[in-house]
């Protein structure tokens, strides 16, 4: 991995528009030594903003009559294309959570759909030209709707989560037919195959279409499956975390930004993105909503990947 030899600068993203399709929210956050109100989040938020600081994001939503400007003032300012966000009468979808001391355990406090309840993506012509699609987790009738509407896509990863695997499953299986790339947590991976011991539960998941499976297990890393083999990458050690909302979108959005940069869907290539993916995770909690996202350079982007580099080598031992 070289994300220094081709990395692009913040104001001028360069590569393939990315199209991302998810929840925006207001969040309120607690911890135990904290409360954030309603700050900004959602995963088409956390994936947008981290994809941001690699290619151009094309971004398709629905917020309220309430979401702040100053949100939208936040997006635009990363060049992120907005002319796909809906803004629709009502309130904006708003999550509550509280989470443990260890941050392994999440306790959802209050749920409004609010506008996000009777959302339908529409995607403005100019999008639906898009080569690489990020399908964040909604629901899956919604995730064909756009899959409908994009014309030759070259690559297509998808996020989902238990509530739809129970719920519609067969619509799910629909999605991941015609999808390249599923990312879910090892629960997730677990209730959709049927199998507990991992790699097999990846196997099952491949047979039903995506080449690709990437099995998120939180400060444990990652898993990557393909027919090319396996591949892991470790969580980035971080001695402080503040909140680990939006994470794993970040670290979707950091891998499909890095892919839609570099137009390279080759093994090696996704190698490389689903590092690039956990750099962008380990920044994300070390705030509260994207504050971390805000203050974000290249320069400290490519110096995690270095030091994410140096983590992971090691020479190989002799017999």
């Amino acid at each position: 991995m070289n994300p220094q030899s081709n990395s692009p600068t913040a104001k001028q993203p360069a590569g393939s528009p990315l199209l991302v399709v998810g929840s925006l929210a207001l969040d309120t956050i607690e911890t135990q030594t904290s409360r954030r109100a309603e700050v900004l989040g959602g995963a088409a938020c956390y994936a947008s903003f981290a994809a941001s600081f690699f290619a151009p994001v094309r971004l398709v939503g629905v917020v309220g009559q309430d979401f702040p400007a100053a949100h939208e003032d936040l997006l635009r300012g990363r060049k992120i294309d907005l002319a796909g966000l809906e803004r629709a009468p009502g309130r904006t979808f708003r999550w509550a959570g509280r989470y443990a001391a260890d941050f392994n355990q999440r306790t959802t406090l209050d749920t409004q759909l609010n506008v996000f309840e009777t959302f339908r993506p529409k995607l403005p012509p100019a999008y639906a030209d898009s080569e690489l699609v990020f399908l964040a987790n909604i629901d899956p009738v919604l995730q064909l709707e756009v899959l409908n509407q994009v014309r030759r896509p070259r690559f297509v990863a998808c996020d989902t989560m238990n509530f739809w695997i129970a719920g519609k499953r067969p619509e799910l299986v629909r999605v991941l037919a015609r999808v390249n790339m599923v990312l879910l947590n090892d629960e997730e991976a677990r209730q959709l195959s049927g199998k507990d011991n991992l790699p097999a539960a990846a196997r099952v998941i491949r047979e039903m279409g995506p080449a690709a499976v990437v099995i998120k297990r939180g400060d444990a890393g990652a898993l990557f499956f393909s027919q090319d083999g396996a591949f892991a990458a470790p969580a980035f050690p971080l001695e402080r975390v503040v909140d680990p909302t939006g994470a794993g979108d970040s670290f979707a959005g950091g891998c499909m930004g890095w892919l839609a940069r570099t137009g390279d869907l080759s093994p090696d290539g996704i190698r490389t993105a689903l590092v690039v993916g956990t750099v962008l995770a380990s920044f994300a909690v070390e705030d509260f909503s994207l504050d971390r996202f805000r203050a974000l350079d290249a320069a400290a982007i490519r110096a995690r990947c270095a030091a994410f580099a140096d983590l992971v080598r090691f020479a190989a031992a002799s017999f």
